[in-house]
């Protein structure tokens, strides 16, 4: 036998997930559903492993066993009903011993009855959008490596988080311990919500409601990515999961009730131009860097916003083509008035421009509008 079978079956067997042995296995498990997952996978590696050594073993000791070499002649024959029953019937065997266990890990994967709560993850060019159902608040969960690192705008010596492309601003949280049901759906093209170490991937399709459920058996941050070819900025799409104690995810869900409550109780907030164009520049990047660049010069179908018609002339204008799109520009109505605003302010103000600022309230008003 070869000696790198013997190594990779060697490998299979162990079945550990220390330093050295990660390059043959997944992430290690932290739920159920992942367990079943790498348990199934090293099964399955195994068996055709087995049939390998089995097939081309058998192949490479009738072919030097009746070689011309040692005086065997060629024997016409036709036909064996025997062999032709046993090589059907084999692999009809073979793939019930296959599809039997990965049946069962498929069922349990769908079965999300009897969940603790409800998540909603809503699918965005290109970030998350979490909707607590059962706890009345949601928020976005968007990439927070800055763009200047991204775009190699500064320095080659300036250090890069070790989670880089992998760090959000607002992270999913979940108590250890508790089933967890995600409902996955998408604004815009079809993204796909997958963490590794959960053994979860489902489709987030437009028009559709797709579900599925994890419950973490472990308490820590674990990272995942879209999995789906999303558009341009597709690897700029990261999934972050924080699973802490009961008591920590108590503490947490009143601060973000709380939050939630005082941004419904004051819809009319006036910023200070300082707040507004701080946000701005944070939503400008986080929204719009993409295709109109940091430094506002855009590039290809999307014109420069540095000097632009648009950004210093009638906030109506700006505000409507914002909201509804223009072109390639796509609709950016499922930011919240706030956002907007920020970003429009922002984009009114930078790289020289010289118009006014817009406030929350002028969003809403356009909103109501239709404008």
């Amino acid at each position: 036998m070869p000696w790198c079978l013997l190594a990779v079956m060697a490998a299979l067997l162990t079945n550990n997930a220390t330093a050295s042995g990660e390059f043959w296995t997944f992430q290690p498990p932290v739920t159920g559903i992942a367990q079943q997952i790498e348990s199934l996978h090293s099964w399955l590696m195994l068996l055709i492993l087995l049939i390998f050594i089995l097939v081309f073993g058998f192949m490479f000791y009738a072919i030097l066993r009746h070689r011309k070499s040692l005086g065997h002649v060629a024997k016409p024959f036709h036909e064996n009903t025997l062999v032709e029953i046993l090589w059907t019937l084999i692999p009809a065997l073979i793939l019930l011993g296959m599809a039997w266990p990965a049946a069962s890990v498929i069922l349990a994967q769908k079965n999300t009855h009897d969940a603790d709560f409800t998540i909603k993850a809503t699918g965005h060019q290109w970030y998350w959008a979490y909707d607590y159902l059962d706890h009345g608040f949601g928020f976005k969960s968007k990439l927070a490596t800055p763009r200047g690192q991204i775009e190699n705008y500064q320095s080659q010596g300036d250090a890069k988080n070790p989670h880089y492309l992998l760090e959000v601003d607002q992270p999913l949280v979940v108590p250890v311990g508790k089933k967890i049901r995600i409902l996955t759906t998408s604004n815009d093209v079809i993204h796909s919500w997958g963490v590794p170490a959960f053994g979860v991937k489902q489709d987030a399709i437009p028009g559709f409601i797709r579900d599925t459920w994890f419950k973490a058996d472990k308490i820590g941050t674990y990272r995942g990515q879209c999995v789906e070819l999303c558009g341009k900025d597709h690897g700029f799409m990261p999934i972050v999961v924080n699973v802490v104690s009961q008591a920590d995810f108590d503490r947490w869900l009143a601060q973000q009730q709380a939050r939630a409550k005082a941004a419904r109780d004051d819809p009319n907030k006036v910023w200070t131009r300082d707040e507004l164009l701080l946000r701005g520049k944070q939503v400008y990047e986080a929204n719009c860097a993409a295709c109109h660049k940091v430094d506002g010069a855009g590039g290809g179908a999307f014109p420069a916003l540095a000097g632009s018609k648009i950004a210093n002339g009638a906030k109506a204008e700006h505000i409507r083509i914002v909201l509804h799109g223009k072109n390639a520009m796509p609709s950016w109505v499922t930011l919240s008035d706030v956002e907007l605003a920020a970003a429009i302010s922002y984009e009114r103000t930078a790289w020289g421009n010289r118009a006014d600022l817009v406030m929350p309230a002028e969003i809403r008003a356009a909103r109501t509008k239709g404008e």
